[in-house]
């Protein structure tokens, strides 16, 4: 390990985020410390090493705080460690926080003629690293520098992260289960490989409302598919399937994952054009386009390769269409390529296939490869191996096990949120995984881990949802004072069509119900009960 620059953060300092110019609120006097390890040449040529970013606050509350990542990593992190919207960052709380770059730097090996931020996927020991390998390496760094720092240990460790950090959490609960006492993640990439899975056929899927049967559609024209018109339709379509199960008609389906695709697809055929398409109905090719997509990527022989994902009414968010479809150009602004298509092809064909396939530059040759996937014939290559790969991508990268025997074992708390509309990892996928681990601890799942399914919200947060809310109080209450939450508390921000809104976030499978008489605007006025049958 070698330290690449340490200084000492003088109280009130801020840090730019990098989003339009945001910055983040007065920090506490600390030392800033910046560190690399595990230097090497890959077997393509390329230098690697796994860095990190640690702040280690003066006025110290003995805590430790993991920040995770996101997409494919390859950033150093803030070290402020987010822990939602509107609250402290874990930092300005006390807590001696780190981050990390998974192993491969965006500066130094996202060479945009190798496939620019896929490019590590080409050395499989940075595959491994992304996938779990550099978390405990910097894991252990943190650990060390604190304790030499502070000269003594923390009393309690967490970890907290969203998507790509929601997967890491994961990764440490089954890979290294005594790394942390309580584990947050939200919307986590568990099944990374497969979810991938999930670009082609999207992209597919939604071309094809285009007209599309070859690679020569374009991302503009994938764009032009569904306007934002359209897809409020079929949002309305959703709604008049499913808002009621709840037991209140208020634009949010509380029973998320339980809407059948039969009813809303009923409804769907119920705004079907009779004639030429307008802006009061859908096309069915369109409706043909969101039943397959809803539907999850299969073979041909109609084997689920990954999740289906749930009907819920997020779908006309912006969010959710900038994973799908992108946006087209107009009065607006300049049109955007789906992220399905400028992130999901490189990944895909670079990071989690074997072998390791780079494509051209530019978003047509990703619109091409993932028009040209036949999932009967390339979907395997998640799980191959080779010569100069001996282990799969699946195997480096998926954390998916319900086995959480050892984390539970040492009195580890999990605590998992996922949005009903998020398009890119399914919650139909989470939910299946707390159910097989729910069976393998005999029903007593909850004792370890919890997961708070958000209605309405997309891909870590947004739409129309109540998508604001504490998880990470609710953990360390879980943890130091073990009293685990039964509801979280959570509001709809400014942009939703309720701004100020509050509901229970409810344990799956516990769902919100409104008690008759309330004000539907207050989360007191709702209960979370079981299901109906």
């Amino acid at each position: 390990m070698r330290i690449l620059s340490a200084k000492a953060q003088a109280a009130g300092a801020t840090v730019d985020l990098g989003f339009g110019g945001m910055k983040s609120g007065p920090l506490p006097a600390h030392c800033e410390i910046t560190g690399i390890t595990g230097e090497r040449v890959g077997i393509d040529g390329d230098h690697y090493a796994i860095r990190f970013h640690l702040r280690l606050p003066e006025d110290w509350n003995g805590r430790f705080f993991f920040e995770g990542g996101g997409g494919t990593d390859g950033n150093l992190g803030s070290a402020l460690g987010s822990v939602g919207f509107g609250r402290p960052p874990a930092l300005a709380q006390g807590y001696a926080v780190v981050s990390g770059d998974s192993g491969h730097s965006n500066e130094l090996n996202a060479d945009p003629a190798n496939g620019g931020p896929s490019a590590f996927g080409r050395d499989p020991e940075a595959r491994a690293n992304y996938g779990h390998a550099a978390l405990k390496v910097t894991y252990d760094a943190a650990r060390a520098l604190i304790g030499r720092f502070y000269s003594r240990q923390p009393v309690r460790s967490y970890f907290a992260g969203c998507s790509k950090g929601g997967q890491e959490g994961l990764a440490f609960a089954e890979r290294y289960p005594d790394a942390f006492d309580g584990i947050l993640v939200g919307a986590p990439g568990m099944s990374l490989p497969k979810a991938a899975l999930g670009h082609p056929w999207t992209v597919q899927a939604f071309a094809a409302a285009a007209g599309g049967k070859s690679k020569s559609v374009t991302p503009e024209q994938l764009a032009a598919t569904f306007t934002d018109d359209d897809l409020k339709l079929a949002r309305q379509a959703v709604l008049a399937a499913c808002d009621t199960d709840d037991g209140l008609k208020d634009g949010i389906i509380g029973t998320v994952g339980q809407c059948s695709a039969k009813r809303v697809d009923a409804e769907l055929h119920k705004l079907q054009c009779k004639g030429a398409k307008s802006a009061s109905c859908l096309g069915k090719p369109q409706i043909a386009a969101l039943d397959k997509f809803f539907a999850g990527p299969s073979n041909r022989k109609g084997e689920a390769l990954y999740a289906s994902f749930p009907w819920d009414g997020g779908l006309a968010d912006g969010g959710w269409r900038m994973w799908t479809i992108g946006a087209p150009a107009g009065s607006s602004g300049p049109g955007m390529t789906s992220i399905a298509v400028s992130m999901g092809a490189g990944t895909l064909s670079e990071i989690f296939s074997t072998p390791p396939r780079v494509l051209p530059p530019g978003p047509q040759a990703a619109m091409d490869y993932l028009m040209a996937y036949d999932f009967d014939r390339d979907a395997p290559a998640i799980f191959a191996t080779s010569a100069a790969f001996p282990r799969s991508a699946w195997e480096d990268i998926n954390a998916r096990s319900p086995n959480l025997d050892a984390f539970a074992g040492h009195g580890g708390k999990l605590i998992v949120y996922h949005g009903g509309s998020d398009p890119v990892f399914s919650l139909n996928d989470t939910l299946a995984w707390w159910r097989e681990a729910d069976a393998r601890m005999n029903g007593n799942a909850a004792s370890t881990v919890r997961v708070f399914p958000v209605p309405g919200m997309g891909h870590c947060a947004g739409g129309p949802a109540t998508d604001r809310f504490d998880g990470f109080s609710a953990l360390v209450h879980w943890v130091e004072q073990g009293a685990a939450s039964d509801r979280i508390e959570a509001s709809a921000g400014p942009a939703t069509p309720w701004p100020g809104r509050k509901r229970p976030l409810c344990p799956y499978p516990a769902v919100p119900r409104y008690d008759g008489k309330g004000d539907i605007e207050k989360a007191e006025s709702f209960v979370c009960t079981a299901p109906a049958k």
